[in-house]
């Protein structure tokens, strides 16, 4: 007999007779700089998570990896025993941030690498993310938990192939219980102008793991947050499949296969006879409030202007004299430096950037690189644009101090940008090859590079700030 709770979004408590295993933590609002709350809402209390034997940690997204919940963690000497065992991927940046918050008895794990925990086997499971030149090519992992008896899965958000789970089937049979991804996000899609539909090919691949599994009982696992209140229009615009929407598809699609919703204070009992799922049944976490609908895809829904997030008078204005000092003084030499200055002379590019105040737009600049000669930096629009960008000052103020990262610009709504790129000859008309981004990265993401430095940085101001007793 195998016990799952789910405590919020990602996080699960595994429970086998002897072992007791947590899996990404996420326990305090706000969430990913500030940016996502869980949802629905959960009360947890925290002196009633029991003593853990192993504290998983699948990837370094940070609604799976919360520096605030791990900080909270390693000083709770009841929950993190001596003798806890933490499950880490190799990311040298996620390791690095565990031993700062001074972490013991830290596993490096290995793909399908069993690992034996009193009267369980835990098994890592490969994500083909490792493999290609996707945006997050860091290691993660899923998770098979197996007591002699029954095998339950949890794919975090894996991304799997029929290899992996042939390797699955061949290991354990048929999984009795299975957590499964089961929304594509395009949280960023917005700030980069991509199509605000459901990415169908990748929502397949999630029905079409089911199915391939087959496994006896499958439930929607992660992907429960939404936008804090001040941000709710990214609601909108961010989450293209519900719990419900998922369960009716899957009804649909392999109606062999059963399947139920799971919330957080819902337990898992799993046996091999049969699952039974109690609703609201754990002693510390419930449902505080179900505002699941308040994460209802509307692309269309009303987007407002980009406006800073500052109110001080006092801020705002050193705020707006630091944002205008770089763009006067440094960003066209930065630009007239950078190696993709040929790529935007050869494509014509005529970019503009333009900053957004307390009052919405507040100044726009060009550069022509289609010109002839030295390009100049403008104010104002000068007819044409095939690069823009447009960002409120508080964001572009922090990139500039270097006190904020990318994953926060480009998903707060307070950043967007565009292109169209061609390139006009005489009686001629040139697109580029494949896709247009390769030949248009944008100027300010190429002045403040979205690199392992970043995130280091990003990492270890958290770490600062919830390390404090």
């Amino acid at each position: 007999m195998i016990q799952t709770t789910l405590v919020g979004h990602a996080c699960l408590l595994i429970q086998s007779k002897e072992t007791t295993i947590l899996t990404d933590p996420v326990w305090f609002d706000y969430l990913w700089e500030e940016i996502n709350t869980l949802c629905p809402s959960i009360v947890l209390e925290k002196d009633k998570v029991p003593p853990l034997d192993v504290l998983n940690i699948s990837h370094r997204h940070q609604d799976h990896f919360d520096v605030r919940t791990l900080a909270y963690l390693v000083k709770n000497e009841r929950i993190i025993t001596p003798e806890t065992i933490i499950l880490a991927p190799q990311d040298s940046l996620l390791l690095d941030i565990l031993n700062e918050l001074e972490f013991k008895n830290i596993r490096v794990v290995a793909d399908f690498e069993p690992i034996q925990i009193k009267d369980v086997t835990i098994t890592p499971t490969p994500s083909r993310n490792q493999l290609s030149t996707a945006e997050d090519p860091f290691p993660e992992h899923g998770l098979l938990v197996n007591d002699g008896e029954v095998t339950i899965w949890n794919q975090v958000d894996s991304l799997v192939n029929p290899d992996i789970i042939q390797h699955i089937t061949e290991l354990y049979g048929q999984i009795d219980f299975f957590h499964s991804r089961f929304v594509p996000l395009i949280e960023g899609n917005l700030s980069y102008n991509k199509p605000l539909t459901l990415p169908v090919d990748e929502y397949c691949t999630f029905l079409n793991v089911v199915k391939a599994l087959n496994p006896k009982m499958v439930v929607p696992g992660s992907a429960a947050f939404r936008y804090r209140d001040e941000l709710t229009f990214m609601n909108q615009v961010s989450f293209p499949i519900t719990q419900d929407q998922f369960l009716r598809d899957l009804n649909q699609f392999c109606p062999e296969v059963p399947s139920a919703p799971f919330f957080p204070g819902d337990v898992a009992h799993i046996s091999k006879q049969k699952v039974n799922i109690e609703k609201q049944a754990s002693n510390f976490v419930h449902v505080k409030e179900d505002d699941s609908h308040l994460v209802t895809f509307k692309p269309h829904a009303y987007v407002p202007v980009i406006k800073t997030q500052t109110t001080d008078s006092e801020e705002y204005e050193r705020e707006m004299k630091v944002v205008e000092d770089f763009i006067e003084n440094c960003l066209l030499e930065r630009v007239l430096n950078s190696e993709l200055l040929g790529g935007w002379q050869h494509w014509q590019i005529v970019y503009q950037l333009e900053v957004f105040g307390q009052e919405g737009s507040h100044q726009v600049w060009s550069i022509d690189f289609s010109q002839p000669g030295k390009p100049q930096l403008e104010k104002g629009d000068i007819g044409k644009i095939n690069l823009y960008e447009g960002i409120s000052s508080s964001e572009l103020c922090a990139l500039i101090e270097a006190t904020t990262s990318w994953d926060y610009v480009t998903l707060c709504g307070n950043y967007r940008t565009f292109n169209n790129i061609y390139r006009i000859t005489h009686g001629g008309f040139e697109l580029p090859p494949e896709d247009k981004s390769n030949y248009a990265l944008e100027p300010l993401m190429d002045l403040f590079p979205w690199d392992a430095d970043m995130d280091r940085r990003k990492f270890m101001r958290d770490v600062q700030r919830w390390k404090q007793p």
